[in-house]
């Protein structure tokens, strides 16, 4: 489904990625993963539009999209779930996830209700404006409103960050459910013990390279992720 191929990515004269090249299969979770400053949101920017590749390709679906601006990106089928969750805090919850339906005018029904299906507590609070909400709940409303496109693949950066860790474990169990419904995640995880668990396969980024891929389950019990995340 996407295939990113040889990547040099810089910010002015500042290099930060070098020769990334990954796959995602339909279907799959795949966990990107590394300590903060490895690169791993650069990489998803550089997917989903905000930044171009210097060399290097991206294709999703057979088609290359590396140059292709954010806003042609996603109606293709791509949805980006930034770290920090960036709602609209003076909107409500039913607000923030209809303006994430604007590619998907006419399946916003049938998407709200699958929304609440994962997320109950949304429908709880869907008048309520989602600066009140909790943390965990914040991330939710941010995973729902992603969800709100139909997207075929899901671009999900450090979903748990920040939160206490009863609501990791729900945040985490949704994107399971989201996976088993059908739709493919890209996951960008300092998580990684909760990251492999759920995921297929993943990828190790340190420094801007990639330096390890596996099996979600080889990577778990490999040495030397534990040591990328210490700086060994």
């Amino acid at each position: 489904m996407l295939e990113v191929d040889g990547i040099d990515v810089a910010y002015g004269d500042v290099q930060v990625i070098w020769d990334v090249s990954f796959s995602v299969t339909e279907g799959e979770t795949v966990a990107l993963l590394g300590a903060n400053g490895a690169g791993k949101t650069t990489v998803l920017k550089t997917i989903c539009g905000p930044l171009v590749p210097q060399t290097g390709d991206i294709s999703f679906q057979g088609e290359s999209i590396g140059h292709l601006e954010q806003d042609r990106v996603v109606p293709k089928g791509i949805t980006h779930i930034p770290e920090g969750r960036e709602i609209f805090v003076d909107s409500t919850v039913k607000e923030n996830l209809r303006l994430g339906a604007y590619t998907n005018r006419g399946g916003m029904d049938e998407q709200l209700e699958r929304v609440y299906d994962v997320f109950p507590r949304l429908e709880e609070r869907k008048g309520q404006t989602a600066g009140t909400l909790s943390g965990g709940e914040q991330q939710m409303l941010a995973i729902g409103r992603g969800l709100m496109s139909d997207p075929e693949l899901i671009l999900l950066d450090e979903a748990s960050l920040g939160l206490a860790p009863v609501l990791v474990e729900d945040v985490f169990e949704a994107i399971e459910r989201i996976n088993e419904e059908g739709t493919t995640v890209l996951l960008v995880e300092q998580d990684v013990n909760n990251a492999l668990r759920i995921a297929d396969r993943g990828y190790v980024l340190e420094s801007g390279r990639i330096t390890l891929s596996g099996d979600a389950a080889d990577l778990a019990e490999d040495e030397r992720v534990a040591a990328s995340y210490l700086g060994g």
